[in-house]
């Protein structure tokens, strides 16, 4: 959109708009409030109706506002203030001759505190000066009490109510930041971990198989028998190698329950769950890969079709088996046979263990997971190793 517009209404890069467009939002979604300058067009049934004068001065004042109002949002935070200024100005200027102006004047009170340095209590009592200055101004013109009275409580309390939601937002945006970093900076050390453990683990064997191979190569038609022995330890030792790195990348690739808790915790309280857990007990490394996608399956169900407002995690291990139960108070009416749950059964069964599903509508959901603690199963690594795009349960279609 930004290559039909001007120049001059390119979006900063800290400007409203460009802070709508990092958070997937429609860029102009503020421009939704210029609904509210409907009362232009409606004070005049106040007064002397739809004259002449009224018609003069909507016809420059309201696109010199639009253009204001734009400029707001799309100029960098520092300066943005002095178009809403100019909102108030242009209000104070047409006080006298045009009552319509006080939407202008309301509008520029909102959109003053653009700046994310300026506090709230810096932002009122700033509310607080200009209404006092219009309240005299308006008393000296000889508006009427009643408009002395409700410009300013409208304009104080739409103020703080939109700047309290636009600080709100900001703050949701810097967590979301946040978490993103976190994710990029662990995602860093990993792959660092994999390279160190890759270079100790072949660093030292392939040295080893070159040095073998070469004395072979010198060997061969002088001591045959010798240069086959060096060509055997040689593959001995890529087979040996190979297994490690076999094991290597298993270890690689398993995932720990504490870190997809954590990540379960991230989706549902960024999807307005509020979730409850405890750190998982030690739970045996084979058991534990196929919990964990099990869990992510249930969070991603959860966030995705409960519609719940708080789920619980437990995790219990005893000297018999480990009990895994995932509860949330949403909407329920599960389907048993959906995708998602149909992979989470596979799962357990994989592990030797049995899943229970009570899932009455309107009344939530609880998942119960059982595996025996036992000799080690077959790799669980099944179908639906990832949560599935359609996953049906709690009552989505399968």
């Amino acid at each position: 959109m930004s290559r039909y517009l001007p120049h001059w209404l390119t979006p900063a890069p800290d400007s409203v708009v460009a802070d709508n467009i990092k958070l997937g939002k429609w860029a102009w979604l503020d421009a939704v409030h210029l609904l509210w300058t409907v009362w232009i067009f409606i004070t005049p049934l106040f007064e002397d109706g739809y004259t002449l004068r009224w018609l003069y001065y909507t016809a420059w004042s309201y696109p010199l506002f639009l253009l204001l109002y734009a400029m707001t949002l799309v100029s960098s935070r520092r300066v943005a203030r002095l178009y809403a200024l100019g909102m108030i100005v242009l209000a104070v200027v047409l006080l006298r001759v045009y009552p319509s102006g006080l939407t202008y004047f309301i509008f520029g009170c909102v959109m003053l505190r653009t700046n994310r340095a300026t506090s709230t209590l810096r932002y009122l009592l700033e509310l607080l000066a200009l209404n006092a200055v219009f309240a005299v101004l308006a008393m000296w013109i000889g508006y009427p009490w009643q408009v002395i009275a409700w410009v300013p409580v409208i304009s104080i309390i739409i103020g703080l109510i939109v700047n309290v939601e636009r600080s709100s937002s900001e703050k949701d945006a810097a967590l979301r930041l946040s978490h993103e970093e976190v994710r990029r900076l662990a995602a860093t050390a990993e792959r660092e971990r994999i390279g160190r453990d890759l270079h100790d683990l072949l660093g030292h064997t392939l040295s080893l198989i070159t040095l073998k191979m070469e004395l072979s190569r010198k060997l061969h038609g002088r001591d045959d028998e010798r240069s086959q022995r060096e060509l055997a330890e040689a593959e001995q030792v890529a087979r040996d190698a190979l297994a490690q790195v076999r094991s290597a990348v298993t270890g690689f690739r398993a995932v720990d329950l504490a870190a997809e808790l954590a990540s379960a915790h991230l989706l549902l309280e960024s999807s307005s769950v509020h979730m409850r857990y405890d750190p998982p007990p030690p739970v045996p490394a084979w058991i534990e890969h196929g919990l964990a996608m099990v869990l992510r399956e249930a969070a991603t169900n959860i966030a995705r079709h409960a519609q719940a407002n708080e789920a619980t995690f437990s995790l219990r291990v005893d000297a018999r088996e480990v009990l895994l139960e995932v509860v949330d108070d949403g909407r329920g009416g599960a389907s048993v046979h959906g995708n998602g749950l149909s992979g989470m059964r596979e799962r357990v069964a994989a592990l030797g263990g049995t899943l229970a599903i009570e899932s009455p509508r309107g009344q939530g959901t609880r998942v119960t997971v059982r595996v025996p603690i036992s000799q080690p199963q077959a790799a669980p690594d099944t179908p639906g190793s990832t949560p599935s795009a359609d996953l049906p349960a709690h009552g989505a279609a399968a």
